[in-house]
């Protein structure tokens, strides 16, 4: 196959601008921005179900202490009522008697009724501080991920001007070369990683970084500047420069 030395240079030239786009889409899909605005959103996820759980078990509890609160309540009516009739010079000696049992009984439940509403209380602060906790998380890391946002979309935009920019630079060299030598240069690059064509630099290849045996090179400086030439280890089309 033949190509003017021109039309080669700009195969060398495609294929550079064909590699620079490549490592730019590399870079779009391995962005440090991705990995941290990820991390970030898990964070933010943890911290709003934990704020979630907290709050549902503040409730939980809001209702352990009515129900608490209502014990004592309960116990307090019947100490009011027994202190009544206790008060009362109608009262039988007898009776008088199961009635201070039952006070004192009565006085001693609603001490214990206190002592776990109390408990009650301390755990409805903790899992109040919890939830103001995991809520201040949650709001930081909702936070962070619009800044992360707002600079991977910079970096994205940005990243992919330049591509265009690159793209746009390919569009008349893909219009000008000979669509046999296209051709071959897009069924070597499929087979070789991406590159199709590499420069013959101080006796060695480019592409597969080979150094080219003397015979070989020898050949190579005898065949006309229009013959396409290959290297013998990766097959890709060298380009002498």
């Amino acid at each position: 196959m033949q190509a003017t030395p021109e039309d080669q240079l700009d195969l060398l030239q495609l294929q550079d601008f064909e590699l620079e786009m490549s490592r730019i889409d590399y870079q779009l899909k391995t962005l440090p921005l991705l990995a941290d605005l990820a991390r970030a959103e898990r964070n933010f996820e943890d911290n709003r179900d934990l704020a979630i759980a907290a709050s549902t078990q503040k409730s939980d509890i809001e209702e352990e202490l009515k129900r608490s609160e209502l014990d004592v309540e309960q116990v307090v009516e019947r100490i009011k009522r027994d202190q009544k009739l206790l008060d009362s010079s109608d009262t039988a000696p007898k009776e008088l008697e199961i009635l201070i049992n039952e006070v004192a009984n009565l006085n001693r439940r609603k001490e214990e009724l206190e002592e776990i509403e109390l408990e009650i209380m301390v755990r409805i602060d903790t899992a109040v501080e919890n939830q103001k906790s995991f809520e201040k998380a949650r709001d930081e890391f909702a936070s962070e991920i619009s800044k992360l946002t707002a600079e991977r979309d910079l970096a994205i935009a940005t990243l992919g001007e330049t591509r265009k920019t690159i793209e746009e630079k390919c569009q008349p060299i893909l219009a000008s070369l000979d669509p046999e030598l296209l051709n071959l240069y897009k069924k070597i690059k499929e087979s070789n990683g991406g590159v199709g064509a590499a420069r013959l630099l101080n006796g060695k290849c480019d592409g597969c970084h080979l150094q080219i045996n003397t015979v070989e090179i020898t050949r190579i400086a005898e065949v006309a500047a229009n013959e396409i030439v290959r290297c013998e280890e990766c097959r890709r089309i060298l380009v002498r420069i």
